[in-house]
């Protein structure tokens, strides 16, 4: 580690002097010899660097959900060219060419700080051996290797023996106390960092290597904090628990505003963004406008977290518009169903049939309410005797076939001339 850490010894400098700066305002309020004046200052530092490193982190961002989204076409890559690595390469290039994305992009943060934590061992190591080391002179020297945190000087290390404690002023059981909390604690927020990651930001959609990936890496990085921790002093467990925080933070902010399509962590966004548009009828920031444009935009490519916040804003008389705003009282609406099949909905009200009557109804010609329609003569049943004989023709004659006219044979009898009944024989 001693070897690395003097590889970035031309930063160590400026990160000294970051933290003298620090200090000097800390000192004033705790005392310069205080722990606290010392050990905030290393997470001022902290989060200096991350402030610095924030363009970095939404490349990161970009980058990994970049390549969640090419996974599917690196899989038919690698099957396809699964005997010749050369080929293989070359079509991996050549897609995240296409893609404009960069696999390294991902590792960006964690490489930029790099420098920085290593330039802070190097200076921590040199407190620890009474040296010198950029800006820190003697007198910052000598009221560095008096601050302790929690019992435990700033340089002092888990391995550390008897003799080497007890110079720094210390006892070995407080050395070994600290140390081993504040490593469980970087681990255990390494841990849950890298597993809300993989149970809420993760599109379920798609299972690809790059999850199984994710899912190692979850119990690898804890497992390599808690074997290289015993080998960093104080001050290096105080600035990476510090950074491991910031990034458990900055990540659950980017989680709930701004999640992976597909994810568990986008239902509960849209289901908390479609009860705001729905009671304030409209997108307010410009964050709930880029997200309702770049789901109109989708159509019929939209998951089913998607289409469920679509359809809940058309039960309430909501539009999505593909500006991102969202408009009350279309005429007409379309629902989509999880099949992507859409019906509509609003509108003008169908026409209704009209009721089918019954027989006696017609007959009898009252509505279907039961009531005679106005006007209408009383209509003549087979129960009523004609006054007209039977035989009897109408003015213009016989009736022609096709003209529409009824037969004049009442219920129950059989059309033409009636045969007359012969008597009956005994």
């Amino acid at each position: 580690m001693d070897t690395i850490a003097s590889l970035f010894s031309f930063i160590t400098t400026p990160v000294s002097w970051v933290i003298v700066q620090f200090h000097s305002v800390y000192g004033k309020i705790f005392g310069p010899d205080t722990g606290w004046a010392w050990g905030l200052s290393i997470v001022s530092l902290v989060i200096l660097i991350r402030i610095c490193l924030i363009p970095l982190f939404v490349k990161q961002i970009k980058a990994t959900r970049a390549m969640q989204t090419l996974q599917p076409e690196m899989k038919k890559i690698q099957e396809r060219y699964k005997n010749d690595k050369q080929r293989q390469s070359e079509e991996m290039m050549k897609l995240y060419k296409e893609s404009g994305t960069n696999p390294l992009s991902s590792c960006l943060p964690i490489l930029a700080q790099s420098p920085f934590f290593f330039a802070l061992y190097h200076v921590l190591n040199g407190i620890a051996t009474g040296s010198t080391i950029g800006v820190i002179n003697e007198s910052l020297l000598a009221s560095a290797r008096k601050a302790h945190i929690f019992g435990a000087p700033l340089a002092a290390k888990f391995t550390d023996g008897q003799s080497k404690v007890e110079a720094l002023g210390a006892s070995l059981t407080d050395v070994r106390v600290v140390t081993a909390i504040m490593i469980v604690m970087m681990s255990a927020s390494q841990f849950y960092t890298q597993r809300q990651l993989m149970t809420k930001n993760v599109d379920t959609t798609v299972k690809t290597p790059f999850m199984q990936q994710q899912k190692m890496l979850m119990y690898v990085f804890p497992v390599m904090f808690a074997v290289f921790g015993i080998n960093f002093p104080v001050g290096v467990l105080v600035y990476w628990l510090t950074t491991n925080v910031w990034t458990m933070g900055q990540q659950m902010y980017v989680i709930r505003n701004n999640p992976t399509p597909g994810s568990k962590a986008q239902a509960a966004y849209l289901e908390r963004l479609q009860k705001h548009v729905t009671h304030h009828e409209k997108t307010r920031s410009r964050g709930e406008k880029a997200i309702v444009k770049a789901i109109v935009a989708k159509g019929r490519d939209r998951n089913e977290f998607e289409r469920k916040f679509i359809n809940s804003l058309t039960k309430v008389g909501l539009v999505a518009q593909a500006d991102g705003t969202v408009v009350k009282g279309q005429a007409e609406a379309t629902v989509e169903a999880e099949d992507g099949t859409t019906t509509t909905t609003g509108g003008a009200p169908k026409r209704q049939q009209p009721k089918r009557q019954s027989k006696s109804q017609r007959q009898s010609g009252t509505t279907a309410g039961g009531a005679k329609a106005a006007g209408d003569p009383e209509p003549k049943t087979s129960l009523t005797k004609s006054d007209d004989p039977q035989d009897a023709k109408p003015a213009g004659g016989a009736n022609k076939p096709g003209t529409g006219t009824r037969s004049k044979a009442q219920s129950g009898q059989r059309k033409g001339p009636q045969r007359p009944k012969s008597p009956s024989k005994k």
